[in-house]
């Protein structure tokens, strides 16, 4: 018997959902989701799951497992989880964070509703599995957090490992997720023991994040200015990086301005691979210079010429290797798939 699986993966503007039969995808889609409230974003979605379904040729009780994208939940390791209850009134709460992320195992919850059907989440944004020497900064009152992109570093990391013939938990692998975002972790044995808070800022350059500002300068822009504190905040996250440099953080067009010459947009993009390669190093350092592999993922490395400057720069540290193709459905499938199997242990939150 093969173990079908659905997908829900909930994002700002859109759900993805997918079906599986194990490992072969058998039909997915990106469905537009409508403004509003929680209560109102729920109903809806919970409604185009039911659609999809049925535009899948499925039903309910084919189900194995419901697969859901992983929100923002207290500090946890990486795995697959059994949504329980505790785990929903955390995410409808948003008691650890507010994404739209929160709602993907809601709506698997409602949509199993008494049906014997188990609701699975793997490697949520906030998996933690940092060595403690990574946590520490010079003010006692203020800790190094993990928070990244989990699912798309893993799947990729198991991808770089499989490549070069070793199990996930035997190689060391420095992964940079690329996107609005940009995380850069060091796998050491099949954990994430450094990464950058890819959520608050801390790190590279990128398209909406300011990325590690000089202390100093920011706290003279916090005291100096009539800027609020939410305004601050978005100039590290949203508003920041390549898009206030830039004025847009669509990367299509940056890519434009790049092929047209435009010496502003080389000089930008030259400075954001500069702090990628740099991210990258400093992870070498943590992985006391034991690299099996540099594996490059995100939407940003669809653009041939931003790996290959990245790769430039930090190819004499290990073999680098790039994976465009969105992992995130497939990872959460591959998730579920291996509790199911029994060849991981299904971890309790």
């Amino acid at each position: 018997m093969k173990y079908r699986i659905l997908v829900i993966n909930v994002g700002s503007t859109s759900v993805k959902f997918a079906l599986f039969d194990e490992e072969h995808l058998v039909k997915d889609a990106v469905l537009p989701i409508v403004d509003g409230n929680d209560t109102t974003r729920l109903a809806d979605i919970d409604k185009k799951a039911v659609a999809f379904l049925a535009m899948a040729g499925a039903v309910l009780t084919d189900l194995a497992a419901i697969a859901a994208r992983g929100g923002i939940l207290r500090p946890v390791e990486g795995g697959t989880y059994r949504v329980n209850d505790g785990m929903l009134d955390d995410l409808k709460a948003n008691r650890f964070g507010e994404h739209p992320s929160n709602l993907s195992a809601q709506v698997a919850a409602s949509l199993v509703g008494e049906a014997d059907i188990p609701v699975f989440m793997s490697d949520p944004v906030s998996t933690d599995e940092m060595i403690d020497a990574a946590r520490v900064t010079g003010i006692p009152s203020i800790e190094r957090h993990s928070i990244l992109h989990t699912l798309s570093q893993k799947a990729c990391a198991r991808r770089a490992a499989a490549a070069l013939g070793k199990p996930y938990d035997e190689a060391n692998i420095i992964v940079a997720h690329m996107g609005g975002g940009i995380s850069v972790g060091a796998h050491e044995r099949g954990r994430i023991i450094d990464v950058n808070n890819a959520l608050d800022g801390d790190g590279p350059l990128a398209p909406q994040r300011a990325g590690t500002i000089p202390a100093g300068d920011l706290v003279g822009l916090c005291f100096s200015t009539e800027l609020r504190e939410a305004d601050i905040r978005q100039l590290l996250v949203g508003k920041g990086g390549v898009c206030a440099l830039l004025g847009t953080s669509d990367f299509h067009a940056v890519q434009k301005m790049v092929e047209d010459g435009d010496e502003n947009a080389i000089r930008i993009v030259d400075a954001m691979v500069l702090a990628i390669a740099k991210e990258v190093g400093a992870r070498a350092t943590v992985l006391k210079g034991q690299v099996d592999a540099i594996a490059l993922t995100g939407g940003l490395v669809t653009w041939n010429y931003l790996p290959a400057l990245i790769k430039e720069r930090v190819e004499f540290i290990a073999p680098v290797s790039v994976y465009p193709e969105n992992m995130e459905n497939s990872a959460l499938a591959a998730g579920a798939l291996r509790v199911l199997r029994g060849e991981e242990q299904i971890l309790t939150y």
